[in-house]
């Protein structure tokens, strides 16, 4: 059998962490129950969390069965909450410090358990340093961590024969029943006896089949596609049928731009939703600036002003009608677009819109699931972001709630996913983003 020491931080991030270890022993320190308890008051993911971890332990207690002792697992294991520790390094033992007591226990119960392994887990790294230079196996909490260098890029490329791809531009389709494919993901044809030979479909997991992308005869809303990804985007967004898009990209690549756009056309051209919902996390850039006055438009204001910049340029306001008052505001008064902030999504439930949640890479993944589970009837979610620009100190790439959805919903038939790879901002921001 198998000791995993859990830290405060593996059940602050998942209060189901607890199951996650098989038919072995799972011991919490005191010390992260006292941590925990700081927490259980906060109106906020962490607070949450806290709480469920409370109840979860309340729950296993309350069959009479003694957390000191022992309590069984649903998984096969046991749960222990162990208080005093023995023999221990004196600097631990006199330190107050709550990392210091965790690992104090941390080290009891390798003493108490020779000849089975005891693994400390934390998603601390310097924490994880720190047991190592004690002679304390150490591990990161992986249950849900996800290599972000193997996401899931929602395109592929296939050697075919030309004539396969002089069928797909005859027929708007082909045959692809033998080759492993998701539902929803682009397919580049390319003729494996000339390169420059080639077609770009969408993959119909029902049909076992390609079909081909939506022809953008018009701009949308004044935007073109610039490469081919840009256009599998456009052709998700602008697909009633799929309901979830995942955009990741660069800063530059235009994933903020394509949504937006998709959004105003289909709202205001189209009318197939009633509104266009625009949120995104407030998280700072560098150093806050503090409180910020006014109501709540007035708050938002600073954090929203990346959207608000990207709609002006689409409703293509010139200096003159800029300085005559015109502005994104118009588009607000009637009605077509709503900003809201997702500290107050949770509860709503939001029928027959376009949801754009912005930066979504700073979304735990619980926060995500509040968001979609919120869809109504006819709505559209899209989530936009860049895995490697995080600001939430409680996430990182591989461990957001962005990637997670990219990684659970893909060949799903409701949703569909690109990764963005060119930058079209400018020449200038494309090489900051590659070189810096």
């Amino acid at each position: 059998m198998k000791h995993f020491v859990l830290d405060t931080n593996v059940l602050i991030h998942d209060p189901r962490a607890l199951l996650q270890f098989a038919d072995n022993e799972v011991v919490i320190p005191i010390f992260v129950i006292e941590e925990i308890d700081q927490f259980k008051k906060e109106a906020s993911e962490r607070g949450r969390n806290a709480r469920e971890v409370a109840r979860m332990l309340d729950g296993l207690r309350a069959g009479g069965q003694r957390l000191s002792d022992g309590a069984a697992l649903p998984s096969g294991g046991r749960l222990r909450v162990a208080s005093a520790a023995r023999a221990v390094p004196t600097t631990l033992r006199e330190s107050q410090i709550a990392d210091h007591l965790i690992l104090m226990v941390a080290l009891d119960v390798r003493d108490i358990n020779k000849g089975e392994p005891t693994i400390f887990v934390t998603m601390d790294v310097n924490l994880r340093i720190r047991a190592d230079s004690l002679g304390l196996t150490s591990m990161d909490f992986e249950a849900e961590r996800i290599d972000i260098d193997e996401l899931y890029s929602g395109m592929t490329e296939l050697a075919v024969s030309g004539a396969d791809v002089d069928t797909f531009y005859a027929q708007n389709t082909v045959a692809l029943a033998e080759a492993n494919l998701q539902s929803n993901q682009y397919v580049l044809l390319r003729d494996r006896d000339n390169g420059s030979h080639s077609a770009l479909g969408r993959f119909d997991a029902v049909a076992k089949k390609l079909v081909p992308l939506k022809k953008l005869r018009d701009s949308v809303w004044g935007i073109r596609p610039r490469n081919k990804e840009q256009h599998c985007a456009l052709d998700l967004l602008l697909t009633d049928e799929i309901k979830l898009v995942t955009l990741i990209g660069k800063a530059g690549t235009g994933k903020t731009m394509l949504a937006l756009a998709a959004g105003l056309q289909k709202v205001v051209e189209d009318q197939v939703y009633s509104k266009m919902l625009v949120s995104r996390p407030i998280f700072p850039l560098g150093r806050d600036v503090g409180f910020l006055p006014g109501d709540l438009e007035e708050k938002l204001n600073p954090w929203m002003q990346p959207i608000y910049d990207n709609v002006e340029y689409l409703m293509g306001l010139s200096k003159t009608e800029r300085k005559n008052g015109r502005s994104y505001q118009e588009l607000i008064d009637l009605g077509y677009i709503e900003i809201e902030p997702l500290t107050y999504i949770r509860g709503r439930s939001i029928p027959n819109q376009f949801i754009i949640v912005d930066e979504a890479q700073n979304l735990t993944p619980h926060e995500v699931k509040t968001i979609i589970t919120r869809v109504g009837e006819a709505t559209k979610v899209v989530l936009t972001g860049d895995p490697y620009q995080i600001d939430n100190p409680y996430v990182d790439a591989t461990s957001n709630g962005l990637t997670t959805v990219v990684e659970k919903f893909k060949g799903q038939a409701v949703a569909g996913h690109v990764t963005l790879s060119k930058g079209e901002r400018s020449a200038l921001a494309e090489l900051a983003s590659n070189v810096l």
